[in-house]
């Protein structure tokens, strides 16, 4: 098949009980949209219910922890330190945890039986640390034992531990929920017997956190001898001290504080097929938002200090802030925008490489036809919508609206004004990535609503248009408004985005109130021209 290139995000609102010792390694696994233009939702979106966390606190926790330093070959400074450290951390977060330092292969597999065993039938949670070496070969990723020979690629399977194994192992013990943090692939003496820099881009498998201490392809630090703790580690350790927050919340304040220490020459990664959300502290409060539009508040006054600043450093503060927030996703590209990461990506086993986040995604002379369906009434009209003004931050169609910035989502059409943008898409995208947003909408006549939504990628798939065909990320989101005089719309979509261009292909909505549909429809692209730009 072959893919096009295309940008069609622009019309209107998508519509064990004890301690087994061995030795480290460096790893860490921690196993929905508008086309929004013309008709882009103003009646709003998903008063989003926060979800209640993920675990009982009776939940049966077991994390297998190793860390493998003492490579004869390539002796590693702090995966053992770090062990220790995630060990103690994981303990007072009521994990029994499995300890193993420089771990021989035979080591390492006992140790993954012994977790198995300790989880069988109990319905519980599964964790796996790793530090030390770690390679990838044919789209598997490998823990390397201390006793590793790695002179071959043929060598890889008979003497490293396939992560597989682990992922095997929780499913076999029958666990509801996995995280598998591998904080390895620091500089590899055995890079010539894999087939790739780094470790490989695998998706989580079902019911998974899975987390890199850097993005698939690229090396992570050891850290020095002063600081005790990889890089990467040490950040984690200090987020899982803290106020018990959401497991996504914790890798992404990792995330950028890696990321701001390392200068961007580091930056993890996570992949997530997580349904509920999941605390490392089982006694950490978990009150539900009792006011949404009062957190929105909050959050976008803090927004409206930074968002026009050209400080890296004010990003952070605020993503640190609100790792997960309502707003974040916009925070995320700026970020992006003001300070370029310096590490390589790798497409991942189904040839996707996604377009990256701080890219911009219009450029003057962008041309667009798109069909605008609309199915309580049965008619189609068509629409022509071309770029004629762009910066880093707006883009102008036809001269005057609709106005969208540069992740596509709206600031203008006419139905409104929107603060911040209505989303159409992520920052980044991933199978399994979910986001919140939220906008007020001020309409021509004055009135505002408030509208809230969450998102989630559901698939990668094929998908015909008028366009042609394209390999998509499809994305369901929910969402709900309310008007000034508390009146609620309900609204669901369903939206297909091209990875290459972070484009939405189709977009699909339903929007009711009272019980009745009152805005049904589907629209899709017809054709895209891409005007030519500069080099970077």
């Amino acid at each position: 098949m072959r893919r096009k290139h295309v940008l069609a995000d622009c019309v209107r609102g998508l519509r064990v009980p004890q301690s087994f010792m061995v030795k480290k390694a460096s790893m860490a696994v921690v196993t929905g949209v508008p086309i929004a233009m013309l008709r882009a939702l103003t009646c709003g979106t998903l008063l989003a219910t926060l979800c209640a966390a993920a675990q009982a606190p009776t939940d049966l926790r077991v994390a297998l922890v190793i860390g493998n330093a003492a490579y004869a070959s390539a002796p590693l400074l702090n995966p053992a330190n770090d062990a220790k450290a995630m060990g103690d951390a994981l303990r007072g977060m009521g994990f029994t945890v499995i300890e193993s330092r420089d771990a021989s292969k035979a080591q390492m597999v006992q140790a993954i039986a012994q977790a198995r065993d300790a989880l069988k039938g109990k319905s519980g949670v599964g964790m796996l640390y790793y530090a030390g070496h770690g390679l990838q070969l044919d789209w598997h990723n490998y823990m390397v034992p201390v006793d590793a020979r790695l002179a071959a690629a043929a060598d890889v399977p008979n003497q490293a531990v396939d992560l597989q194994l682990v992922v095997d192992a929780f499913k076999a013990a029958g666990n509801r929920l996995n995280i598998v943090v591998l904080d390895a692939c620091r500089d590899n003496p055995f890079e010539a017997s894999a087939s790739g820099k780094g470790l490989a881009p695998l998706d989580a498998p079902p019911g998974t956190f899975l987390a890199y201490a850097t993005a698939p392809g690229n090396v992570a630090e050891d850290g020095d001898a002063k600081s005790g703790n990889g890089l990467y580690t040490q950040y984690l350790v200090r987020e899982l001290k803290g106020a018990g927050a959401r497991i996504e919340d914790v890798f992404k304040r990792v995330r950028l504080q890696v990321r701001k220490h390392s200068q961007g020459r580091q930056v993890p990664w996570e992949s997530t097929s997580l349904e509920d959300d999941f605390y490392f502290d089982p006694k950490a409060a978990r009150t539900l938002e009792r006011s949404k539009e009062t957190a929105f508040e909050r959050e976008k006054t803090d927004w409206d200090r930074v968002k026009d600043s050209s400080r890296a450093d004010d990003i952070y503060a605020f993503l640190q802030s609100y790792p997960n927030g309502l707003i974040s996703e916009q925070a995320q590209f700026r970020l992006d925008q003001l300070q370029k990461i310096a590490v390589r990506t790798q497409p991942a086993a189904n040839g996707v490489q996604a377009l990256a986040s701080g890219v911009n995604r219009y450029a003057v002379g962008d041309e667009l036809v798109l069909n605008l369906n609309d199915l309580l009434s049965g008619r189609t009209s068509r629409i022509v919508i071309r770029v004629t003004a762009a910066d880093e931050k707006r883009v102008v169609f036809n001269n005057s609206f609709p106005v969208l910035d540069q992740m596509g989502g709206v600031l203008h059409n006419r139905f409104g004004v929107k603060e911040p943008a209505n989303l159409t898409a992520p920052a980044d995208i991933a199978l399994g990535k979910r986001w919140r947003s939220a906008y007020t909408n001020t309409k021509p006549d004055g009135r505002v609503d408030t509208n809230f939504w969450d998102f989630r990628v559901v698939a990668l798939e094929d998908i015909t248009v008028p366009a042609g065909t394209f390999k998509a990320y499809r994305l369901d989101k929910r969402g709900e408004s309310r008007s000034e005089s508390g009146a609620v719309t309900q609204m669901t979509g369903t939206a297909w985005v091209d990875p290459v261009t972070m484009m939405t292909l189709r977009g699909d909505f339903m929007f009711s109130h009272n019980g009745k549909v009152v805005q049904h429809g589907s629209d899709q692209l017809v054709s895209y021209k891409r005007a030519p730009r500069q080099a970077p």
